[in-house]
């Protein structure tokens, strides 16, 4: 999906920390909560569209989404992670 050397150059921008791809199951899951209109964005937002996959931040707290292939990178349409991770352990 992205490209390695991309992948190896592309940092958080809010705090510059490294991003590894979204894994299957997460964006899975958050897929589901964007059809059940239960998922929000950074900006407080309904997330709309499905998302193709995602950047994780290196703390796990933040997913910035690919969407068409292309990987949003603005702070207020970043996922956070807390409360969808709470809701996995269930």
């Amino acid at each position: 999906m992205i490209n390695r050397e991309l992948l190896d150059i592309l940092v958080c921008p809010e705090n510059h920390s490294r991003l590894e791809l979204a894994d299957d199951d997460l964006i899975a899951q958050l897929n589901r909560a964007i059809e059940a209109g239960t998922l929000t964005n950074r900006a407080g937002q309904r997330v709309e569209s499905l998302l193709d996959g995602g950047l994780v931040r290196e703390d796990g707290r933040v997913l910035y989404p690919i969407v068409d292939k292309i990987p949003v990178m603005l702070l207020d349409e970043a996922i956070m992670l807390d409360e969808e991770a709470k809701g996995a352990e269930k």
